[in-house]
This record gives C-alpha cells, sequence and structure tokens, in this order.
C-alpha cells in the first residue's frame, strides 16, 4: 500500500471514530427522532451536525495547508504539528473540563454546537498531520523556467488548500455516515436502555487516541 493511500484511509478511520463518538452528537438525532416518532428527523439533525463537523475540521487545515507553500520547512512543520497533537492529547488527558460556550447554544442551532465541540476536541488538529503528509505528495506544478518562482508557489498552495478541503470533506463524510448508522441502530433496535447500559465516558479515550496521532504523524514526517 502507497503512503498516500495508508494517509487516506487513516482520515477515513479517524471520521468513522469521530462519528462513532458519542461526544459528536449522534445521541442528539437520537432525541429528536424519538420526540417526533419518525426517521426523518433524525435524518435532519444528524446532516446540520456533518456540517458543523465539516466547517471545523476546514477552519483547522487551511492555515496548516497554507504553510505548506514553503516546501523547505515541511518536514519541520510536519513534526511541529505532530507534536502539538500529541501535547494537546496529553491536555486533554489531564483536564476533564469542557468549554462553558457550549452549554450556551440553543438546542436548534446543530451546526454551530458541533462546530464548538469539534473545535474544543480537537478533532481538526487530529488530522493536521496526516493532512501535512499528503500536501507533502509529488505535484505536477509548472516548470520554474516557465512560470517562475511565485507562480509555482502559487500552484502549490491553491494544491494543498484542495487537499485540505478534500480531507475535510473525506473525513466529515465518513463521520456522518458512522453518526447515521449508530444513531438508526439505537432508535431503531438498541433504544434508550443500551445508552444507559452502553454509555462509556471517552474523554480519557479521545485523549489517547489525540497522543497516538500526533506520535503516528511525528513518524511519518521523521
Amino acid at each position: 500500500m502507497s503512503n498516500a493511500a495508508a494517509l487516506w484511509l487513516t482520515v477515513v478511520a479517524l471520521g468513522l471514530y469521530h462519528g462513532l463518538n458519542p461526544a459528536m452528537g449522534w445521541p442528539l438525532a437520537v432525541a429528536n427522532g424519538m420526540t417526533d416518532r419518525r426517521a426523518g428527523s433524525l435524518l435532519a439533525t444528524m446532516l446540520p451536525l456533518g456540517g458543523g463537523h465539516f466547517a471545523a475540521m476546514a477552519v483547522v487545515l487551511a492555515p496548516f495547508a497554507m504553510l505548506g507553500w514553503y516546501m523547505e520547512w515541511n518536514r519541520a512543520i510536519r513534526l511541529v504539528s505532530g507534536a502539538a497533537v500529541l501535547l494537546f492529547g496529553l491536555f486533554r488527558l489531564v483536564s476533564r473540563r469542557h468549554p462553558r460556550a457550549m452549554a450556551r447554544i440553543p438546542p436548534r442551532r446543530l451546526a454551530l454546537w458541533s462546530f464548538v465541540m469539534a473545535t474544543a476536541h480537537g478533532a481538526g488538529l487530529m488530522l493536521v498531520p496526516f493532512m501535512l503528509g499528503l500536501c507533502a505528495a509529488p505535484v505536477d506544478a509548472p516548470a520554474p523556467e516557465d512560470a517562475g518562482h511565485a507562480a509555482v508557489m502559487a500552484f502549490l498552495a491553491r494544491a494543498n488548500l484542495g487537499t485540505a478541503v478534500a480531507v475535510a470533506a473525506v473525513h466529515s463524510l465518513a463521520a456522518l455516515v458512522a453518526g447515521i448508522a449508530m444513531a438508526l441502530l439505537v432508535y431503531r433496535y438498541l433504544g434508550l436502555r443500551f445508552l444507559r447500559l452502553a454509555w462509556l465516558d471517552l474523554d480519557h479515550v479521545w485523549g489517547a487516541s489525540l497522543v497516538v496521532a500526533g506520535a503516528a504523524g511525528m513518524l511519518l514526517a521523521a
């Protein structure tokens, strides 16, 4: 398997993991579906949650992609970003507090809630090392003698920004599919009793996954 394929599979796997994590919002979809007694309400809830998650990914990934302009600093940037993810994961393991702003968001503003939740948990930050690895892949840029250094840098910037949007989109789609599947499973078959019996506090799991993602990003850049 090529390095690029492995990175894309990681992006998808992290999306599935985010989607299955109840902290990303699928219990809200179950609650709305059961309140209205129709699956359509469940799906209507998941779509803005997915949109908010995509926005949170894109806002974090795009600035890092722009750093890809400076290709001579690519390895250093990837190492620093991996270390930042790892340190944030350690912080999440130690600190259990959540931003108070999330409690002030009205329940109907699902996209905003999803954006804030994913940002506060460092969901987008988790993807940065892998996105930078994809940005570092060879690009069919114009020859310097034809376009000049500035034009080549502009071309690479557009390519990297496109990669950032693609990573955010693929990841968010995987998260949305996983979230809808989990919400439908609970809504149709498992019921609320499952949530009471099987609810897990995933804060430590999330923090550990950030540490693993950061370490993996640093190893790939080394």
